[in-house]
């Protein structure tokens, strides 16, 4: 067991289930603070880290790929989009999107973005949903649909394939629209279809894609990643606009660099997916053996995330062990989330709990 410092105020061996967010930093990202601390580095990006996480881009994403360390995911799809669109553009979206849904309404408030939001039943997009939205271009009247924003893996633990977005890229670049990639769980893709970041951004045409540190063991990290530099304008100005540039930035590049000069993101991506596969498997065979009941799953567990329909009574019970949120109140429908830091004794003592009732 750990011990507990003096000036800790929760219970460090504690584990939840509600989000990757709980988490707290992984121990090589820590190491990686605690080495960049030493002596002066220049400010605002001018560091040797920051230098050393353009060249890591490159291996990941390709020639031309270029990082801006960001403190967040909002303020990464914020700035990004805000780098992609004219004044009067918009972007179509799922409706699930953490953009429509999650973002206390950011792109508008801050960028003034219009966003047009598609429902869709997995959390993904395909070309023929985008048409939904993609029209009216030339209408004085429409905010004219400038780019299409896609979740990776989506915000229902779904995963996009490269063949299904190098059909929506195709689709949106024919009609003059580009395409951004929240990654903000980009590494878990990654585990799922075990290829390298770049084949499914890069090499698919993606123009922008952010990739996130803070779900995967990071500390306030995130970056832009610009792959088609004529889709993007104005970003050294609006990081500092927007309140996404780090005097320290080096303390930001050097937990990127613990992510990806090396293969951290993806050992904590393949764990996390490794115990939400191992929780649903948990529940199936629950249900199959009749120690479960009333449990059905609404997604397919493709990422590190759950999805499933639980009669409320269980949802409460649960509640007075493990943390976790309604993702559908209305039909019971609730989203179980794993970690970096997961541990199958973890995912044991959930399903011991949703077995007793």
């Amino acid at each position: 067991m750990t011990t507990v410092p003096s000036t800790a105020l929760h219970e460090p061996n504690s584990r939840d289930f509600a989000s990757d967010n709980y988490a707290g930093v992984h121990p090589e990202v820590l190491a990686a603070i605690a080495a960049a601390n030493g002596g002066h580095q220049v400010s605002y990006g001018e560091d040797a880290y920051t230098a050393r996480l353009q060249e890591v881009a490159v291996q990941h994403f390709g020639d031309g790929a270029t990082a801006w360390p960001v403190f967040n995911g909002t303020g990464a799809n914020v700035v990004a989009l805000t780098s992609m669109l004219p004044r009067w553009g918009a972007v179509i979206c799922a409706r699930t999107a953490h953009i429509h849904a999650d973002e206390g309404g950011a792109p508008e408030k801050v960028a003034g973005i219009k966003l047009l939001a598609v429902p869709t039943p997995d959390g993904k997009l395909t070309p023929d949903l985008i048409d939904t939205e993609a029209w009216g271009w030339g209408d004085e009247h429409r905010a004219q649909p400038t780019v299409v924003y896609l979740t990776q893996s989506s915000e229902l633990g779904t995963v996009y394939t490269p063949e299904e977005i190098r059909a929506i890229t195709d689709h949106a670049h024919s009609v003059g629209m580009r395409v951004y990639v929240d990654g903000a769980r980009l590494s878990n893709a990654a585990a799922f279809l075990d290829l390298p970041l770049r084949a499914f951004t890069t090499d698919v045409g993606v123009d922008v894609v952010s990739f996130g540190g803070t779900k995967n063991g990071a500390l306030a990290a995130e970056m832009v990643v610009v792959l088609n530099p004529a889709a993007s304008d104005g970003l050294s100005y609006l990081r500092k606009n927007q309140m996404q540039l780090a005097s320290k930035m080096r303390f930001v590049s050097a937990q990127l660099l613990a992510l990806l000069d090396g293969d951290l993101h993806l050992r904590n991506a393949r764990q996390a997916n490794a115990m939400a596969q191992l929780l649903r498997k948990g529940i199936e065979e629950g249900l199959a053996a009749g120690t479960m009941a009333g449990i059905s799953f609404t997604q397919q567990t493709q990422a590190n995330a759950v999805f499933a329909r639980v009669p409320a009574a269980t949802a409460a019970r649960l509640r007075e062990r493990f943390h976790f949120y309604d993702w559908d109140a209305a039909i019971g429908e609730v989203r179980w989330v794993c970690s970096f830091d997961t541990t199958e004794s973890d995912v044991q003592a959930f399903l011991d709990a949703l077995r007793e009732g």
